[in-house]
């Protein structure tokens, strides 16, 4: 796998696991960051552009 991909699913997991997290614990409105972030994942599937991936491509020197 390469390293971008990787860095790409473990910025993703972290988030959507942070946004769960402080959702149950502190306030249900935080759910809004994993929901936001499973739009752009759903519309990255459509229509090729993420995010993280062009954040990387452009800081990242790797591969």
């Amino acid at each position: 796998m390469n390293t971008k991909r990787r860095i790409h699913d473990g910025i993703a997991g972290a988030v959507i696991c942070l946004g769960v997290g402080l959702g149950y614990w502190v306030d249900p409105l935080w759910l809004l960051i994993p929901a936001v972030l499973g739009l752009t994942l759903v519309q990255s599937a459509f229509t090729g552009f993420c995010p993280v991936y062009y954040i990387l491509e452009r800081t990242c020197s790797t591969e």
